[in-house]
């Protein structure tokens, strides 16, 4: 199907709808169901202290997360042109867990405690773990980009092959560092590698809603390149495409997405993978739909997997990290989804 103006606004509408469907069904339900007429009309009751204190921040922390995921899982499949590339492929998320795992490791529960800043300072409200996987993501996207470079690899598989190379030497070094760990800060690895949503303040949420929006700005802009891309570096550029620069425009753009999804929420797989294979099956390769719609997806299908995780509280008696979800939803339909086209490749 042809791309129009009309149809991806069209499309978009019907997805936004979708959104805002899953974002309701998202804080009206959960281990505790509340009433949104008592939440958003008696500020004393108990409906409203649970919407404005604990579901809307989570909600909104799991459509900004998912909407980041699937974009940058869209652009870098574009990028890189390998459909089972994901957000993780870049070793973005290898270097956010590496510091993540590493501030653990070391009891380092705030920015002050690493400072030795007294008492009162503010570095005691900000978390060490997400520093440390911000500057770990920071430094993982710089040592592929430069190490991919450096070897005339401005091929998207060179790019590939050194995040896949750095992914599996941070694996190793976090597989070690578990080893030394004790039991306690051991198990606080384990969770925060398994992703989790957690409750972050409005200034952390702001700041990530700008960055998602600046990131998914760069992709959605440059969609339009991205669909050129595809067809090969000698193609795109005799079409006037500049590839070096929007191929590093665009990681860069994926990866500042992926460092501040990761930041928030640790390692959730699967997100950036499905949803834009379910999009491309649905309505073709076109990257000017596929980014904005795999936002959009992106954000409704975390916001569902994050309800599933806090719906299963009472069997398991405890909140299943919300990765563990995505991960048990995504891999039985990727598989399915892998059957399916291969079916259709036989036909």
């Amino acid at each position: 199907m042809s791309f129009t103006l009309a149809r991806a606004l069209g499309l978009g509408g019907v997805f936004l709808i979708l959104l805002f469907a899953a974002f309701l069904v998202a804080v009206r339900f959960g281990d505790q169901p509340i009433s949104l007429s008592d939440a958003l009309g008696d500020p004393s009751s108990s409906s409203a202290i649970i919407f404005w204190s604990v579901r809307l921040p989570r909600a909104l922390l799991a459509a900004l997360v998912g909407a980041g995921l699937a974009a940058s899982g869209v652009t870098l499949q574009g990028v890189l042109r390998n459909p089972l590339a994901d957000p993780f492929v870049l070793g973005v998320s290898g270097g956010a867990a590496l510091g993540a795992t590493l501030s653990l490791f070391l009891g380092f529960a705030t920015v002050g405690e690493v400072a030795q800043v007294g008492v009162g300072g503010g570095m005691e409200r900000l978390s060490a773990p997400a520093l440390f996987a911000f500057l770990g993501a920071v430094a993982a996207m710089l040592f592929v980009l430069v190490v991919s470079r450096g070897h005339g690899g401005r091929a998207p598989y060179a790019v590939l092959l050194t995040g896949v190379v750095f992914n599996a030497f941070a694996s190793a070094v976090i597989t070690l560092v578990k080893t030394l760990s004790d039991p306690n800060r051991l198990g606080e690895i384990l969770y925060w590698l398994a992703g989790t949503l957690g409750y972050e303040r409005t200034g952390t949420l702001i700041l990530s809603a700008l960055i998602q929006a600046v990131a998914i700005g760069v992709m959605l802009a440059l969609s339009g390149r991205l669909n050129l891309l595809t067809l090969g570096d000698e193609d795109a550029a005799s079409l006037g495409v500049s590839v070096v620069w929007t191929r590093r425009l665009l990681l860069l753009a994926a990866s500042a997405s992926v460092a501040d999804a990761v930041v928030l929420s640790g390692l959730i797989g699967f997100v950036g993978l499905i949803v834009p294979h379910l999009l491309r099956l649905a309505f073709g390769p076109d990257q000017r739909l596929l980014v904005p719609l795999s936002a959009l997806g992106g954000a409704a299908f975390l916001l569902l997997a994050d309800l599933l995780a806090r719906l299963a509280i009472p069997l398991f008696g405890s909140e299943p990290p919300v990765g563990v979800v995505t991960a048990l939803l995504g891999g039985p339909l990727f598989l399915a989804l892998l059957y399916r086209s291969g079916r259709l490749s036989a036909g």
